[in-house]
């Protein structure tokens, strides 16, 4: 079909715009500032490649936060039974871990990656590496390529530039000046999935940096951290992230643990009770509450000689450990950002208001969500959803 037609970003968001607008039998080009595609799609499948959740879609709509309502429906329309059947089509059959994640049986993201950008050139998606989009010109894009600038003028775009995250993999968000000088409202980026800095010692950091902490709690969520030199990181701490994160900007806030979440404090106030009064702190603490290593590292750190001495308010202190944050890591480090552009900037068909023609996917617009699988569906589900709104802007 006679329209000029790009996708800006080859992440996931962008290459399933793509599938959707070309297999609708438009022509269209990818640019992508890296030398190959979906780059951050293979840094994901490093871990396994979590593509969704297989948990009931009620829940699932519930880990998107504040951001609910827009992207509900979005997520309904390729909701995680689709991401499965899509994967599938691909050749990658898929399979629920213990956690509900959802993985590719083979374990990584190359293999779908590469019968997917195929399936792309199959239907007359053209990928032009080493382009990097810089901005507007009037009514034409510019591009930073190997053979220099060029400026081009397109019938409809989608932009799928990612966030702040990994600006390694080409996620730098140098687009926030670009569209914010067209009037495009876009909300400040902050880091999501983090760990956070905590004012260890010296000794501690030396000698349990890198340790992990298993068999803990944060609340009623079980799970495992890891002890960094500059802090706290790790799937238990990523997934309280967004609320520490919100806490830390409204004023002191620590990760509060229950290194022991199968014995009640009344239990371990009993069994601590037992031990020898001069016992030693590390012997009171192995034999009366069954901490160790790290843990009973962590209650020497961050308890006083007076809790310590007292059996009740060091079970108190074991059922809830305070370990103070100081603040998120960089945003360079986040697994995925918070903050992007504002949903009033854009319509239901993720088109910009104030740039007609120019549509918005993927980590570009303003919602976060945990790992397990949710940053993945919805980044695909925005690119499909933005992908139709090309399709209904072009009138097919």
């Amino acid at each position: 079909m006679d329209k000029r037609i790009a996708i800006i970003g080859g992440g996931p968001a962008g290459l399933m715009a793509a599938e959707v607008v070309s297999a609708a039998g438009y022509n269209l080009t990818v640019y992508e500032r890296m030398p190959t595609a979906g780059r951050k799609l293979l840094m994901a499948g490093k871990s396994g490649l979590n593509l969704t959740h297989a948990e009931p879609m009620g829940d699932f709509f519930s880990r998107f936060g504040a951001a609910r309502e827009r992207l509900e429906p979005l997520l309904s329309a390729f909701d995680n039974e689709a991401v499965r059947a899509w994967a599938a089509g691909l050749g990658s059959e898929t399979f629920v871990g213990s956690s509900g994640r959802v993985f590719p049986k083979a374990m990584k993201a190359s293999p779908l990656l590469r019968a997917w950008l195929e399936r792309l050139a199959g239907q007359g998606v053209a990928i032009r590496t080493r382009h990097r989009w810089a901005g507007f010109e009037d009514d034409a894009l510019v591009f930073e390529t190997p053979e220099g600038e060029v400026r081009e003028t397109f019938d409809a775009v989608v932009l799928a530039l990612g966030g702040a995250s990994w600006p390694k993999l080409g996620s730098d968000a140098a687009w926030v000046a670009w569209l914010e000088a067209r009037g495009v409202s876009v909300n400040p980026f902050r880091p999501a999935n983090c760990g956070f800095d905590v004012n260890w010692s010296a000794h501690f950091i030396e000698r349990f940096a890198g340790v992990p902490v298993k068999a803990v709690a944060v609340g009623a969520t079980r799970g495992e951290f890891v002890i960094s030199r500059h802090g706290v990181e790790g799937s238990l701490v990523y997934g309280q992230s967004a609320a520490l994160r919100d806490g830390l900007e409204a004023g002191p806030t620590a990760l509060v643990l229950d290194l022991a979440p199968d014995r009640s404090a009344e239990r371990l106030e009993r069994d601590l009770a037992r031990q020898p009064a001069k016992a030693s702190l590390s012997n009171r603490l192995r034999k009366g509450a069954g901490l160790d290593g790290v843990k009973a590292g962590l209650v020497r750190e961050l308890t006083s000689e007076a809790v310590r001495g007292d059996n009740g308010a060091l079970a108190g202190a074991i059922k809830a450990l305070a370990v103070p944050l100081v603040r998120p890591r960089p945003i360079a480090e986040a697994i995925s950002v918070a903050g992007g552009i504002d949903w009033s900037a854009i319509d239901a068909r993720l088109m910009l208001k104030r740039v007609p023609g120019v549509f918005v996917a993927g980590e570009m617009l303003d919602w976060e969500a945990p790992t397990g699988g949710y940053l993945l569906s919805a980044c695909l589900a925005t690119g499909r959803a933005a992908g139709q709104g090309v399709l209904d802007h072009l009138g097919a």
